[in-house]
């Protein structure tokens, strides 16, 4: 398949390459553009982050899980592309020599083009934009010195003039939902390719041949969130930072969760569609959704079906898909908010999950009425807790209620133990959750984010 991007406003066509290959091997092996890094080579560290600018605007992405045709018709910066051609430095750059923001300077080009995709789209909030972006030497005060000091500076002209080329039609890049559907009805082995950000990881660390794919990036018509009076539904290639703002308003818990699970640059490539496709067990996502209890609309050919998201989760790896089905979009019934997100893990950003907990409680008139509760992390598949469910509805909503259904939760789960938890950790720590969550609902809301010595 042919593709056409820009890179530093110069024009690439390719016609033969590997499409597994990765924007990172391609600038550092064929371009010479050594300046982006190759660190974790999983999206992890940052050091191989570079600017994707497309109609919908600019995003920082990680080279080392960017498949070559997700880039079509798009445009690229990496760090060599910060200054001008007359080599006049970005502010950003500046900013970090003036403030000494680099020591081995490997983590570096990283900062900077995270940076310089911040600046460009006004965003402050550093902490969150650079949580993706490691460093080991510096320390991060530095650089959110220099961050917080171009805030006011305008955005250099060649940075806001990126223009796009036209993007090269190929059948394996489709251009709307129904060309996939042909497509993937005919070639229903093909591997579909969202945002990459887990089968980048399968050809960078498993080395594994994904065979023929066919790239979504094109389906502007699945890009979409539609909102109405009963529901707001989320078109499968909609990319997590835009589902987090779109949620935050609606049920905060669960917008919190979003930007914890993952980086900035994952946010902007991962997309709901594909992390719920990948059926993890411990994908932080579905138990919010399946608590908030979300239908998924899939569709095969010109078929289409719709099934409530828990039934989606058969077994470990195993999904209730048809061959040459694809989800389409997720839509989540409009509620009033009693969702409260708790993600458990070792480091507070960027990390998978030991136990993630979604609870939604109605009660009415002191007693439970309904409840929807799901875990990850604690079974095969992303899971309800339908005997922790019994236990709650039609009791008392009192402490003493909370700790006798707490009890019931290992008839719901027997979970595993490995280098994340313990089998016993996290059945402790999931009842705790529920403990929570009631004195969350009272009024007395605890996190760790407000902790003060």
């Amino acid at each position: 398949m042919t593709i056409t991007f820009h890179l530093n406003d110069e024009e690439v066509v390719l016609q033969e390459y590997d499409p597994s290959a990765t924007l990172l091997d391609f600038l550092r092996e064929d371009q010479g553009l050594t300046g982006t890094k190759e660190g974790c080579n999983e999206g992890d560290c940052g050091a191989c982050t570079v600017m994707v600018t497309d109609k919908a605007g600019s995003k920082p992405l990680n080279s080392c899980i960017l498949f070559l045709p997700q880039l079509n018709g798009k445009s690229i910066r990496t760090v060599e592309g910060a200054a001008d051609a007359d080599g006049t430095l970005h502010p950003v750059q500046n900013a970090m020599i003036t403030h000494h923001g680099s020591q081995c300077g490997f983590c570096t080009p990283g900062f900077v083009m995270s940076m310089v995709t911040a600046h460009k789209n006004g965003a402050t909030d550093h902490d969150v934009q650079l949580a993706g972006n490691l460093c080991r030497c510096t320390g991060y005060a530095p650089i959110i010195r220099a961050a917080e000091a171009v805030e006011a500076q305008p955005v250099p002209q060649w940075i806001t003039k990126e223009p796009l080329p036209a993007a090269s039609v190929s059948a394996a890049i489709p251009r709307s939902s129904d060309a996939l559907a042909a497509r993937y009805a005919a070639n229903p082995e093909a591997r579909l390719v969202a945002g990459a950000t887990d089968l980048g990881l399968w050809v960078t660390k498993g080395l594994r041949d994904l065979g023929e794919m066919i790239f979504l990036d094109g389906c502007d018509d699945l890009k979409q969130i539609e909102n109405s009076d009963h529901e707001i539904r989320f078109g499968a290639m909609v990319d997590m930072n835009r589902v987090r703002e779109a949620i935050t308003p609606l049920h905060p818990s669960y917008g919190e969760m979003i930007r914890r699970f993952a980086s900035q640059q994952v946010r902007a490539a991962a997309t709901i569609g594909g992390n719920i496709a990948n059926g993890s067990p411990i994908g932080d996502n579905p138990p919010a959704l399946i608590a908030l209890g979300a239908r998924l609309h899939l569709r095969q050919g010109d078929s289409r079906r719709e099934i409530a998201l828990e039934d989606f989760f058969i077994d470990y790896g195993k999904q209730d898909r048809h061959p040459g089905e694809f989800i389409e979009a997720v839509s989540i019934p409009r509620q009033k908010d009693r969702l409260r997100v708790y993600k458990l893990s070792k480091r507070f950003d960027q990390d998978i999950s030991a136990v993630l907990g979604a609870f939604n409680i109605t009660v009415n008139d002191s007693m439970v009425s309904a409840a929807r509760i799901a875990f990850g992390g604690m079974a095969g598949t992303p899971k309800r807790a339908a005997h922790l469910e019994a236990a709650l509805i039609g009791q008392p909503w009192d402490e003493a209620s909370i700790t006798k259904a707490m009890a019931v939760l290992e008839q719901d789960f027997t979970p595993l133990s490995d280098m994340r938890a313990s089998a016993e950790y996290r059945l402790e720590t999931a009842r705790n959750l529920l403990m929570r969550y009631f004195n969350d609902i009272n009024s007395d809301t605890q996190s760790v984010l407000e902790v003060q010595a």
